[in-house]
């Protein structure tokens, strides 16, 4: 008899030969078929047009368990709505057999990127610029044609560059996933890459501004807004000699453009980039003095509340006065959100001569000041909106005292 639990690691773990067979009990028809040698393949059992059907959905090798339960729901939800899942992907395979030589940059162009869109429109476009930017070197290669050693020669480039293990292992994943999305499509038999295993990142970094480099920041964005009035200044008389219109003027505003704003909202509240970013006016309650973040923006998908202390108020406040009928706080000038503040935070961290920070920095600067001045961990995981204490355990070192403290009570007589 087949056994009957839920296919999970813990169970493909446990999978042994004798078993021959898992069938899930969450998802009718899915189950999981162990081989003589071992091999591991997971399928998902239908009828269509009262005929029975075994679709393939991929060996253990290529899908995680969790991979291949959310494969199996996907399709059990297009045979639900009257699709044959297992035609499909014969027409796939033949499309393939047609495209043979099928290159990586058509590839994400043409089927890929309309497949994100359907997912996430706001990250479709960036996550396929990333992997062409990223793997440049792969662009002339056919799917089936990319190699393991190659990502690896790659990645070793990178790792002699200083880049990050998190960063690194950023670009691969998202590679592995446009490949082993072809695989489900039947575009390729299977791709290489599940033998590029994650490097072991460590994520303990903290990074946050001494009371002098927040002072020099500080300084930096006083130093920039007092540089572009003077150059708008410049201009101005420029333009009025000859009779041009002239541009707005810059003397009478409290904010330039949207970097100092930002900066310091980041600075007093501790939000990721993207989540600042996305941040709409409608989602500012200045009567209640708090901020939302919501959860389609949260990277937890949580929404949360996040209060505004009287800097954050005030900047927030004289920002809505300038731009009183946008949408978003930092817009572009196609009204769109801003994606992208590389530019800018470079210039202001080179006028403060500081190194080895980065805007997501702010966010361990705003938790550090609060766990030094002795909030409660509790209450900075709830505001920088970790899902669990393990990741606010990393500023538990900033507050001694609170360790002295509880040591001090097994020594009272």
């Amino acid at each position: 008899m087949p056994l009957k639990k839920k296919i999970t690691a813990s169970s493909i773990k446990q999978f042994s030969v004798e078993d021959k067979r898992i069938n899930d009990t969450e998802i009718h028809g899915f189950h999981a078929r162990i081989s003589a040698t071992g091999r591991i393949v997971y399928y998902l059992y239908y009828r269509h047009d009262g005929k029975q059907v075994n679709y393939k959905l991929g060996t253990a090798h290529d899908l995680t368990p969790a991979q291949a339960r959310d494969l199996a729901k996907q399709k059990a939800g297009d045979v639900a709505k009257g699709n044959n899942v297992h035609d499909e992907r014969k027409q796939a395979r033949q499309e393939s057999q047609r495209r043979k030589h099928l290159k990586l940059p058509v590839y994400l162009d043409e089927r890929y990127l309309p497949y994100l869109q359907t997912r996430n429109p706001k990250t479709a476009q960036r996550i396929v610029n990333h992997i062409k930017s990223r793997f440049a070197f792969l662009m002339d290669k056919e799917l089936d044609q990319i190699t393991a050693w190659e990502v690896e020669k790659w990645r070793s480039e990178q790792r002699k560059k200083g880049k990050a293990a998190s960063t690194i292992n950023h670009s691969v994943n998202s590679l592995k996933g446009a490949l082993s999305r072809a695989v489900e499509w039947g575009l390729i038999e299977s791709h290489e890459l599940t033998k590029v295993k994650a490097i072991k990142a460590d994520n303990t970094r903290l990074r946050y501004l001494t009371d002098m480099e927040e002072k020099r920041l500080r300084h930096a964005i006083k130093h920039r807004d007092q540089d572009i009035r003077l150059a708008r200044r410049s201009a101005n008389e420029h333009r009025a000699i000859r009779n041009y219109s002239l541009y707005p003027c810059l003397d009478d505003v409290t904010f330039v453009d949207y970097v100092e704003p930002l900066i310091l909202l980041a600075i007093n509240t501790g939000l990721r980039r993207g989540e600042l970013l996305s941040l709409e006016w409608r989602d500012i309650y200045f009567s209640e003095r708090y901020l939302q973040v919501r959860g389609g923006n949260a990277k937890s998908k949580e929404g949360r509340i996040v209060p505004l202390n009287n800097e954050a108020y005030d900047t927030l406040a004289s920002w809505r006065e300038q731009n009183p009928e946008a949408t978003y706080l930092f817009e572009g000038k196609n009204g769109q959100p801003l994606t992208d503040v590389k530019k800018p935070w470079g210039t202001v961290l080179g006028l403060a001569n500081i190194e080895g920070f980065n805007f997501h920095d702010l966010r361990h600067h705003f938790a550090s000041k609060l766990v030094m001045a002795g909030v409660d961990l509790n209450t900075v995981r709830e505001l920088l909106g970790h899902a669990d204490l393990k990741m606010t355990l990393r500023y538990a070192h900033l507050a001694p005292e609170h360790k002295a403290a509880a040591v001090s009570l097994i020594g009272k007589r």
